[in-house]
């Protein structure tokens, strides 16, 4: 799982152009918390796990509780949504050395089921012409 967050930032920077059926993703986020550097993130399976991305939003100092994130004009197709947040701000997604869990706050599609590192199947969401709503637990350990 570090893999697909170390580089998020590169994936949330990256953008494929708008196609006339493409639709906006709303990122429903429950219980975030203060401070940090929130990312989020659309992936193709092509891009998945790798340093690409197609979509993503980076939200600077979050405020505490549930937060709303849109992606505008994804275009029709299957994506892995991921969520980092870098909460102490150090620029580094935290892993405990003993069990290899993360320590810094993430969500993925399925991720309260996820005990390793996911597929791209096991994450994946479809996303139609008219965009999705995609509500997401962030977890964090610390």
């Amino acid at each position: 799982m570090n893999r697909i967050f170390a580089t998020m930032t590169a994936l949330a920077l990256a953008a494929i152009p708008a196609s006339a059926s493409a639709g906006n993703v709303e990122v429903a986020l429950g219980a975030v918390r203060a401070g940090g550097t929130l990312y989020v993130s659309l992936q193709t399976r092509d891009q998945f796990m790798k340093n690409e991305g197609a979509y993503g939003k980076i939200v600077a100092a979050p405020k505490a509780g549930p937060l709303l994130v849109t992606l505008e004009d994804v275009a029709p197709g299957d994506y892995a949504v991921t969520i980092w947040h870098d909460d102490n701000g150090n620029g580094t997604f935290d892993m405990d050395p003993a069990s290899g869990r993360p320590r810094d706050g993430w969500a993925a599609v399925n991720g309260e089921t996820l005990r390793a590192q996911p597929t791209f199947d096991q994450v994946k969401i479809a996303i139609g012409a008219d965009g999705a709503k995609v509500p997401l637990a962030v977890q964090y350990a610390r």
